[in-house]
């Protein structure tokens, strides 16, 4: 529907004669007296649609057409004009423009003309909508049948489609990489790169240099330049996995790159230019991030500019059985075996179990079940659970006068026990990142800093 109207006319008694006529038909008009203003007003604020003059002092309708065209590419535009100049906007609307009309025209033309802007703008939305669920039926890895995972996928599309730098958040394997993508490749975006940095993976004397770049010679062992992921990702989308496991230090630098889209390579005083759409993704508590001053305020907010949260698995039942379909159907594709169908026992099991690695877990599951079993089905017997990921052996009362210190140390190494010396599994039951937990045990002299 057309509601908001912006009139560009350098003539007062036709700019107020048309206004009269669309506010009597319920709109909201807004006035410019020449293009230059008109341009400057459609920077301002949003409109449905712009009706302008062709001819007018400064800039005319063809330039308020590019501006419109640039800013606001799905805002109709109707071009008015004198007879004589007919073929210019015939050519307009080879450029873009959606009709024109000729001067001087009776209110009954002008009314018409808005009803079949209106009817356009209507097939357009229409239009828009398919396109969007025909995008999504390309992401059949975004499977939603419960409530909350509905609402997200309805409001991917529009999400992709905008600029907005977005924050996803979420249990670890809750598939915080899978929105990403999928914002990635719903985007207008989507044949420009899409790099990706694993921000907890990094050594912290090398995650400057994985940003932004380094010049040769800038450090020992910089034997040649290096480009930054921020360049690679020019044109593209950036995706910054578990940010928040970005050293402070280094964010300051981050959010000057974000906020001018500007930056320079270790040992270089020369700026480069990006335009890299941002996604970041954190399994953390984001205000306690903020509260414990490991992740700058400055920062979140520039990043969390469209807030994306996504349920653990125990919170959307609903999706585990299509889910674990799902990944029978890829796992038996990539492993040459033909589908095989759940007994009713392993739907019955696979929807007792709590997952406490979410989706992640599930898929790693299903393509063990798939690789090791040769069965036409799959029964409770072949879902190869694992065991519940909690300490086996609890720990035993602590001595008073115990110091948090040695609280954290003890839980962390008698957790790491627990479950054999496995980290990734320690990480995940104490929701810490591997490199903290890394960090840790170098702290307490377990191994070193460098591994895994």
């Amino acid at each position: 529907m057309i509601e908001k109207i912006l009139v560009a006319d350098d003539e007062p008694l036709m700019r107020n004669f048309i206004a009269e006529t669309l506010k009597r038909l319920g709109k909201e008009v807004t006035l410019a007296c020449d293009g230059n203003e008109a341009i400057r007003k459609l920077e301002e604020e949003s409109f449905d649609l712009v009706l302008s003059d062709l001819k007018m002092p400064g800039k005319g309708g063809l330039d308020v057409l590019k501006a419109a065209q640039t800013i606001a590419p799905q805002m109709l535009v109707i071009l008015a004009t004198a007879y004589g100049s007919i073929e210019t906007a015939v050519e307009a609307m080879k450029l873009g423009a959606h009709n024109f009309l000729i001067k001087p025209f009776s209110p009954d033309a002008l009314e018409t003309a808005l009803q079949k802007a209106e009817e356009h703008s209507r097939l357009l939305k229409e239009n828009s909508f398919l396109r969007e669920e025909h995008a999504l039926s390309k992401c059949p890895e975004l499977v939603a049948n419960s409530a909350p995972m509905k609402k997200i996928v309805a409001d991917l599309a529009k999400i992709a489609k905008s600029q907005a730098n977005v924050f996803i958040t979420g249990e670890s394997g809750t598939g915080k990489e899978v929105i990403a993508a999928a914002i990635h490749r719903l985007s207008t975006r989507t044949g420009q790169p899409f790099i990706k940095v694993n921000c907890a993976a990094i050594p912290e004397a090398l995650i400057e240099s994985e940003f932004f770049g380094h010049e040769r010679g800038a450090f020992t062992g910089a034997l040649a330049r290096k480009i930054g992921r921020f360049e690679l990702a020019d044109k593209g989308t950036l995706l910054l996995d578990e940010v928040t496991e970005i050293p402070l230090n280094l964010q300051a630098k981050l959010l000057r790159a974000i906020q001018e889209q500007e930056f320079e390579r270790l040992g270089s005083t020369r700026s480069i230019k990006v335009n890299a759409r941002l996604l970041a993704t954190s399994n953390r508590n984001m205000l306690e991030a903020i509260e414990s001053k490991v992740f700058r305020e400055d920062l979140y907010y520039r990043l969390n500019v469209v807030p994306v949260h996504l349920p653990s698995l125990r919170q959307r039942p609903e999706d585990i059985l299509p889910l674990a379909e799902h990944f029978v159907r890829k796992f038996c594709a990539e492993n040459h075996k033909p589908i095989k169908p759940f007994t009713d026992r392993a739907i019955q099991k696979l929807l007792a179990y709590h997952w406490p690695g979410n989706v992640r877990e599930l898929a790693n599951i299903i393509e063990r079940t798939v690789v090791l079993d040769f069965h036409s089905t799959i029964d409770a017997d072949h879902l190869y659970l694992d065991a519940p990921a909690l300490p086996t052996k609890p720990i035993g009362s602590l001595p008073i006068g115990l110091t948090l210190h040695q609280l954290e140390k003890r839980l962390i190494l008698e957790t790491l026990e627990a479950q054999g010396q496995n980290r990734t599994k320690t990480a995940s039951l104490l929701d810490i990142s591997i490199r903290t937990l890394r960090n840790k045990l170098h702290e307490y002299g377990v191994g070193s800093a460098e591994e895994m």
